[in-house]
């Protein structure tokens, strides 16, 4: 540089988002309740739980929830509720991949941006069990500690650094939560 700044980079390990990957999904299930149905009157998703593993290079979601399916039998004269646990592994794949990423340091998570919810119900052809199709969608990250690199000066100085505005305008910090601020430190 010509004012006689000498910059040089240093590298800064840290823990920062490596990948992320979401998954849309339709899954039929089929349940066979002890009467033969002859109409469906409601099918829910209830209790559903999961976590998230790391699965090579991407994410799998383990889960289970409970189907419960409200039907009449016996023609239309009585009615009952038929309830099973599924279990699922929904694998993800990572639409976005930070190859330096340090692997004995990944910690995996992923939320339900749509919790399993039934979309259809109807008694099977063979009228002896439901089926019912079911959506899911879920958002996944993988952190992990990673390289960083920055730029350091010796000058105290940096004319550079003048052309940036920090001021932010139209922001009063008097409106700041110095509770919630303690909370993230």
């Amino acid at each position: 540089m010509s004012l006689g700044h000498k910059r040089q980079t240093r590298e800064i390990i840290t823990k920062a988002i490596c990948g992320k990957g979401r998954k849309f999904s339709t899954v039929t299930h089929t349940v066979t309740p002890p009467h033969h149905p002859t109409s469906i009157l409601g099918a829910w998703i209830i209790n559903h739980q999961y976590e998230a593993v790391a699965a090579g290079n991407g994410i799998e979601v383990i889960g289970t929830y409970d189907i419960n399916i409200w039907y009449s039998y016996d023609k239309n004269k009585q009615t009952e509720v038929a309830k099973e646990t599924v279990s699922y592994v929904e694998p993800i794949a990572l639409s976005y991949l930070d190859p330096k990423h340090r692997a004995s340091t990944v910690e995996v998570s992923a939320e339900a941006t749509q919790e399993p919810n039934c979309v259809e119900a109807g008694v099977s052809p063979g009228g002896g069990s439901v089926t019912i199709r079911v959506e899911r969608e879920f958002e996944a990250e993988l952190v992990a500690e990673t390289k960083v690199r920055v730029y350091v000066s010796d000058a105290e100085s940096d004319p550079e650094d003048k052309d940036y505005d920090f001021e932010a305008e139209g922001f009063d910090f008097e409106d700041l939560d110095s509770d919630a601020l303690d909370d993230e430190l």
